[in-house]
């Protein structure tokens, strides 16, 4: 049995997919197009997306490392600044504690020579007992009255000269 050209499935089957596709093909067409384009216009709008967030992310970056350069620029300021100032107190330190020194050395020096002239005038006052005790002695013993009345004269006659001699001083 011999079919021919007509009763081959084959042949069917190329003209119901060729039917199919005169038929429904327009319109499958135009819904993968559709599904297509809008499958790519969801990708454009996360791609814009994408971009505006790292053009958004690059203008923060640069504000942050504006921000970082900043701060680094006013610590280092601030770090010149701490070291003037302790260089200042240092320097002010040590002028304070020149000076507390030099006072310190002037007053023992000023008491040292208030003690050495207190020692001098005590030294003069026991000298001048000794002197007048001994003078005393001296002149209860040996003076006669001749020679206690020509002592005396002569004293007198020295006392103006002793006297200018102590003003003068």
């Amino acid at each position: 049995m011999e079919t021919g050209f007509w009763g081959e499935p084959r042949v069917w089957v190329a003209i119901a997919f060729v039917v199919f596709f005169v038929l429904f093909g327009k319109r499958l067409w135009k819904a993968i197009a559709e599904l297509l384009d809008g499958r790519a216009n969801a990708v454009r709008a996360e791609l814009e997306e994408a971009a505006r967030l790292r053009r958004e992310a690059e203008e923060m970056l640069r504000e942050a490392r504006l921000r970082r350069d900043r701060a680094l620029e006013e610590a280092q300021q601030m770090i010149a600044g701490a070291h003037a100032e302790a260089e200042r107190l240092a320097a002010s330190a040590a002028q304070e504690a020149e000076a507390a020194a030099k006072r310190r050395e002037q007053m023992a020096l000023d008491r040292i020579a208030a003690a050495e002239k207190a020692a001098v005038d005590q030294v003069r006052l026991t000298a001048a007992d000794v002197a007048t005790v001994a003078a005393r002695q001296v002149i209860a013993e040996g003076l006669s009255p001749d020679a206690d009345a020509a002592l005396i004269d002569h004293s007198i006659r020295a006392l103006p000269a002793a006297l200018s001699g102590r003003r003068a001083a």
